[in-house]
């Protein structure tokens, strides 16, 4: 089957720039109808413009709103066939004990909690045309833990766990729900890391390179493709050779 995405509607979080924007643009060269979601309002214009989609402002932990957009989306490009649920945050690099808690609480609510009310909003209409493809951004931090950084390290894996009980859950249906889990790809938000952190990354990475977000995006547009028929609940790794199980 073909990567093609003629018909189709698709919500990407975070898709106003980055890896987001990355994905974005390669499910609209398939053909699909965009509807970007991001908090910065000014950005998500743009993009929608340039991918002649549909942009909405908001806070994805905001289940009020997380809904609302859903309806506008679906108001605007008709019903949402793929959920690509990207937007996250690094959050600041410090020991545990040093951690602030509302920092951590935040990193939490963005990246796991902000995927939880996303796939919660899409999933009704989903089941009730019984098609379907959700798409999680995680990263391998979530798999093997990132020092200094324990809150998006544990917020990843929750959603490796989330993607593969979700994929489960939805196993007797045409819905298909799966990960990708990214080693260190160079975006903007670098800028929310230390220099340290940046090298250490890298440093583990035997390709010894970060990730393109066109790569990543090439994955995601697999996942969210009719071509994965009989793959639900799966992680695939996107690491360039640092995954190791």
């Amino acid at each position: 089957m073909e990567r093609g995405f003629a018909g189709r509607m698709a919500v990407v979080t975070g898709g106003a720039r980055g890896l987001g924007l990355a994905i974005a643009r390669r499910l609209a060269a398939g053909g699909a109808r965009l509807a970007i979601w991001d908090q910065d309002g000014a950005a998500a214009a743009a993009a929608a413009a340039e991918l002649r989609g549909h942009a909405e402002v908001l806070d994805v932990t905001d289940a009020a709103a997380v809904e609302a957009a859903l309806a506008r989306s679906e108001a605007a490009l008709g019903p949402c066939d793929i959920l690509v649920a990207n937007a996250g945050i690094t959050g600041p690099n410090h020991r545990l004990e040093d951690y602030p808690i509302e920092a951590w609480r935040r990193v939490v609510e963005v990246d796991l909690v902000g995927v939880f009310l996303c796939c919660r909003a899409v999933l009704p209409g989903m089941r009730a045309r019984d098609r379907g493809r959700i798409v999680t951004i995680a990263s391998i931090a979530g798999k093997e833990g990132n020092p200094n950084a324990s809150a998006y390290s544990a917020a990843k894996a929750g959603v490796i766990a989330l993607t593969k009980s979700l994929g489960k859950e939805l196993a007797e249906t045409a819905i298909r729900v799966n990960c990708l889990a990214p080693a260190a790809v160079e975006t903007d938000l670098f800028a929310q890391m230390s220099p340290e952190q940046i090298a250490w990354m890298k440093s583990k990475i035997p390709l010894g390179r970060f990730g393109l977000p066109e790569e990543i995006a090439e994955m995601a547009a697999f996942c969210a493709s009719d071509a994965v028929s009989f793959t639900t609940g799966a992680v695939f790794d996107v690491s360039g050779g640092r995954a190791v199980y």
